[in-house]
């Protein structure tokens, strides 16, 4: 279901408040999602950017220029959806300030719950937002780019900063727990198996942690996929994991996939598979989700493959992994998680 601040952020050129650009544009949009639909008259070429497999996926299908990460400039005007995450919203104002020409319109909307009034009172601070408008339970704001945004782009990005989490994982804003170890995580890095070996993945990655505690902690394991539908979780993956295993010359190789594992198959056949899976995509919980990973994770496995999952101790996921697998066990439970082990 589209969200509704997608129909906030093109609502005051529906509304007339603000010209529409012309066909000689050329527009940035900063985390665009699929189902927008552009107002009679929008001209120009736009350029997205969206770095979660699943949304990337559906605006290709549906025929835009889309890339994982921003690039280009001198932008005629920049559109920007917020989400969930305050910083991740900070620093793609700041991208598109920094992406846009002198003067450039640059309209910035999200939901109410999405934080967008202390984003506005944050820019003010900075510079004068033009106008406002209220519209689905949302607010889109705009504003026009500085002769000399520097400032404002250095303010930005200097509070919203990648993060070293227990001084050795680098993270970032708009990740899962950038800041920390899930607590999830750590009770299923806790009870990994010292006899996993041979072929495994990592589903649902994040930025590397669980695979990171699986190269140092079991030994025997020989190679290491991780996928992950966040192309800049997986890129700090990447690098958290290589800075773990440089210089051990036991270290496994290692794979990463940008991938959607809800709709996408995986071609490799695994030992075993480690997952701590996303139970939600908006606010709601979504079991359902789990349930589909816990099924791909299953298709995944060779037969005799062990699948160990944390999830939150209420998720009803035991129906699921017994339809799946020929025996289900409970390795732990604390904090409100549970660990569990399933055997194909």
């Amino acid at each position: 279901m589209t969200r509704e601040a997608l129909a906030t952020l093109l609502h005051p050129f529906e509304a007339d408040v603000l010209e529409t650009p012309g066909d000689d544009a050329r527009v940035l949009f900063l985390g665009a999602e699929p189902g927008f639909v552009l107002p009679d008259g929008f001209g120009g070429k736009l350029t997205l950017v969206q770095g979660f497999r699943p949304h990337f996926s559906a605006l290709v299908k549906a025929g835009h220029d889309v890339s994982q990460t921003v690039s280009g400039e001198c932008f005629t005007a920049a559109l920007v959806l917020c989400g969930r995450h305050r910083g991740l919203n900070e620093l793609r104002v700041a991208d598109a300030l920094e992406r846009t020409g002198p003067g450039a319109l640059i309209v910035v909307a999200g939901g109410k719950e999405d934080g967008v009034a202390s984003l506005r009172k944050r820019l003010s601070g900075s510079f004068a937002v033009e106008g406002s408008l209220s519209k689905y339970h949302g607010v889109a704001l705009w504003l026009r780019r500085p002769a000399d945004p520097q400032p404002a782009i250095e303010a930005l990005r200097a509070e919203n900063g990648s993060v070293l989490v227990e001084g050795r994982f680098t993270a970032a804003p708009g990740m899962f727990s950038h800041d920390r170890v899930d607590a999830g995580s750590k009770l299923l890095a806790q009870h990994l198996p010292a006899e996993l070996a041979g072929k495994v993945a990592d589903f649902c990655a994040g930025w590397g942690y669980l695979a990171v505690e699986v190269a140092e902690r079991c030994r025997k394991v020989k190679s290491l996929d991780l996928y992950e539908a966040d192309f800049a979780s997986l890129e700090a993956a990447r690098a958290n994991l290589g800075a773990a295993l440089a210089g051990s010359p036991a270290a496994p190789t290692a794979g990463f996939y940008w991938h959607d594992l809800v709709v996408e198959p995986v071609a490799e056949r695994y030992d075993a598979i480690v997952m701590n899976p996303p139970f939600h995509t908006g606010r709601a919980a979504e079991p359902g989700l789990g349930q589909a990973l816990i099924g791909a994770a299953a298709r995944a496995l060779k037969p005799g493959g062990q699948l160990l999952v944390v999830a939150n101790r209420q998720l009803p996921y035991e129906a699921s992994l017994s339809g799946a697998f020929s025996a289900v066990q409970k390795l732990a439970e604390d904090q409100g998680f549970k660990v569990l082990r399933a055997k194909r």
